[in-house]
C-alpha cells in the first residue's frame, strides 16, 4: 500500500508539482488562545454545506420540479426510495444546523471584532455568503410543495412585495406572476439548485482565499501582547487542527444522524391553492424574528405602511452589517470598540428573544 501510495505521489508531482502545497501545508499554522474554540465554526459550516451538496444531489435524482408531480416525487422519495426519507431527513436537518452554525459564526467573528483591518474583505464576503444560506433555506422551503411551505411562501414573497419602489417588480421576478403556483416552484428551483450554488461556490472560494491570504484573527488582548515583542503560540494547521476540525465534524455528523433518525421531517399535505389559510403559518425558525416583528408594526407609522418601514429597517441593517470593518474605526486602530459589542449583544438578544416569541405566538 505505501509503494502504491508513494507511485501515486510521485506520478502526480511530475504533473502538477504539488512542492508548493506541501510547503504551505508544512508552513501553515493556527494561533493558540482562550478562544480558540471558536476557530471550528467556520469549518463546521463548510462541512454541513458540502452535506447539504452532497445529499441535494441524491434528492435531485428523484424530485420534479412541478407542481403537479413534486409532493408526489418527495412522497416516493422517503417510501420507496432506498435510505430516501434518511437523504431527505439529513438535507432537511443539515440545512437548519448549517444556518445557525453560520450565524454562530457571524457572531463570534463580530464579538472578536475579527473583521478589523486587514480582514474587511474576509467579513463582507462571509456575511454575503450568510445572505445566500437564508436564500437556500428560503428558495428549497417550497420545493416540496406541501400546504405549510406554500403559504409560507406567499407570506414570504409578499413581504419582498412591500420593498419600497422595486416591490412589485421582486413580487413578480420571485412568484412569476402575481400568485405562488407552479411557475413559482420552477424558479425557486432553478434558483436553489443553480444560480444560488453557482453564486455560493464563487464567493466561497473567494472568501477561503481570503481567509488563507489573511490568516486567522487573534483577539486583540493577544494582538496587543504581540506589539510588544511576545511571540504568537502556533499549533500546525496540518495534522495538528485539521484532525482537531475532523474530529468537529463527527460530532456535528452524529448530531445530524440522531436528529435524522428520531425526529424525521414531516412531510404533511399536499398544497392546495384554493384552499383557505391554515392558522399558524409562519416561516422557517431563522426568519421567525423579522417576521413576527413586522407582524407587530402598526399598520401606518406617520403615513406611511408599517411593513414598508420594517423592511428597509431590516434593509439598513443588513447593509451595515457588510460594511461593519469600515464604520468600526477604533477596532481597525486595535482599540476595543464597546459600542459595537453592546450592537452585537443586543442583535443576539432580539434575535432568541423574537425566535422563541414568534414561534409561540398564535
Amino acid at each position: 500500500m505505501s509503494v502504491m501510495l508513494q507511485q501515486t505521489t510521485a506520478w502526480l508531482e511530475e504533473r502538477f508539482d504539488l512542492s508548493g502545497v506541501r510547503h504551505f501545508v508544512a508552513e501553515k499554522g493556527v494561533p493558540i488562545h482562550a478562544q480558540k474554540v471558536w476557530y471550528y465554526l467556520g469549518g463546521i459550516t463548510l462541512f454541513l454545506f458540502a452535506v447539504q451538496i452532497f445529499t441535494g444531489i441524491l434528492l435531485l435524482l428523484y424530485y420534479r420540479p412541478s407542481a403537479a408531480e413534486a409532493y408526489e416525487s418527495v412522497q416516493f422519495i422517503v417510501t420507496k426510495v432506498r435510505f430516501g426519507w434518511l437523504i431527505r431527513n439529513v438535507h432537511s436537518w443539515s440545512a437548519n444546523l448549517l444556518i445557525a452554525a453560520a450565524f454562530a459564526h457571524f457572531f463570534s467573528v463580530f464579538l472578536l471584532k475579527s473583521y478589523r483591518k486587514p480582514r474587511e474583505l474576509t467579513w463582507a464576503s462571509g456575511i454575503l455568503l450568510l445572505f445566500l444560506m437564508l436564500g437556500f433555506g428560503f428558495s428549497g422551503y417550497l420545493l416540496p410543495w406541501n400546504e405549510l411551505s406554500f403559504f409560507a411562501t406567499k407570506v414570504g414573497t409578499g413581504i419582498a412585495g412591500g420593498v419600497p419602489i422595486a416591490g412589485h417588480f421582486l413580487l413578480r421576478l420571485l412568484r412569476g406572476g402575481d400568485d405562488v403556483t407552479g411557475a413559482t416552484l420552477s424558479r425557486f428551483y432553478g434558483l436553489h439548485v443553480a444560480v444560488l450554488p453557482a453564486m455560493t461556490t464563487a464567493l466561497l472560494a473567494l472568501h477561503l482565499l481570503f481567509v488563507q491570504r489573511q490568516g486567522m484573527s487573534v483577539p486583540l488582548e493577544t494582538e496587543h501582547r504581540l506589539e510588544t515583542g511576545e511571540p504568537l503560540r502556533q499549533m500546525p494547521f496540518f495534522p495538528n487542527y485539521i484532525l482537531r476540525d475532523v474530529l468537529a465534524w463527527y460530532v456535528v455528523l452524529a448530531i445530524l444522524a440522531a436528529l435524522a433518525a428520531f425526529y424525521p421531517w414531516e412531510l404533511g399535505t399536499k398544497a392546495d391553492p384554493f384552499a383557505p389559510v391554515p392558522p399558524g403559518i409562519r416561516p422557517e425558525w431563522y426568519f421567525l424574528a423579522v417576521f413576527h416583528t413586522l407582524k407587530l408594526l402598526p399598520s401606518h407609522i406617520l403615513g406611511i405602511e408599517g411593513e414598508r418601514i420594517g423592511i428597509v429597517a431590516f434593509g439598513l441593517v443588513a447593509a451595515f452589517l457588510v460594511f461593519v470593518p469600515f464604520l468600526d474605526r477604533r477596532a481597525s486602530r486595535g482599540a476595543r470598540s464597546p459600542l459595537f459589542t453592546v450592537a452585537a449583544v443586543l442583535g443576539l438578544v432580539y434575535l432568541i428573544t423574537f425566535t422563541i416569541v414568534g414561534h409561540y405566538a398564535k
